[in-house]
């Protein structure tokens, strides 16, 4: 899972992003209005964490930009702006929640997990498909009633190959989905194809159905 810390206070940032890492998300920042247009443009994202006093313009100017271009990503305001009119006002304008500062950052990463789970997966706690069963809240996948053990990496692409289901994802997406935005400078996406390799070799040996494919030449769907 991806997110863009959008803040200009660098040690939060930084804080910020060391602590979602280690709950499997990959971090990229902007501190200012102009890095996060840029980055906006080039990306997308899980979840975004927008603060609202930023250098060079407004957040909730960013986030107007947001609404009109009817992206997909969750938006989560933090900032020490914490009047009643900002927060309807952030709200108003499409952003999923809203976190005054300063937070602790396990309610951030509780929040972070419910926009992601509301928008891709329906309020969902745990997805069925099938034989298949993934507990969200847990990080635990079985087939049937044999545990899959996956890595972090693993665990992460089954849940974005299945929130893309029926879709044709490529090996670039992946990269991106991946390792963020350091995915254009690396040499090859050969991980790509070891992580989907274990991934699908894992299901297999579990005794779950063939519905991660490859479509050669394009990349890889989700299919059921």
């Amino acid at each position: 899972m991806k997110i863009l810390i959008i803040e200009d206070e660098r040690g939060l940032a930084q804080n910020v992003g060391d602590y979602l890492a280690q709950e499997n998300y990959i971090c990229e920042f902007a501190t200012t209005t102009q890095e996060a247009q840029s980055k906006i443009a080039d990306h997308a994202y899980d979840c975004i964490l927008l603060d609202l006093m930023l250098s060079g313009g407004d957040g909730l100017t960013l986030l107007e930009e947001f609404n009109k271009q009817e992206r997909k990503d969750g938006v989560i305001i933090i900032s020490a702006k914490n009047s009643f009119d900002d927060k309807i006002k952030g709200l108003e304008l499409g952003a999923d929640d809203y976190l005054a500062k300063p937070f602790h950052l396990p309610e951030l990463a509780a929040r972070i997990f419910s926009v992601i789970r509301r928008r891709q997966f329906e309020k969902l706690n745990v997805i069925q498909q099938r034989e298949l069963r993934i507990n969200l809240l847990a990080k635990t996948v079985q087939v049937g009633e044999l545990p899959v053990v996956l890595t972090k990496k693993e665990f992460d692409l089954l849940l974005y190959f299945i929130s893309n289901q029926n879709k044709v994802v490529s090996k670039n997406a992946l990269a991106e989905h991946l390792s963020g935005d350091i995915a254009d400078m690396l040499d090859n996406h050969d991980f790509v194809y070891a992580h989907v390799k274990n991934l699908k070799r894992k299901l297999s040996e579990a005794g779950c159905a063939g519905y991660l494919k490859t479509i050669y030449g394009n990349g890889y769907k989700w299919e059921i």
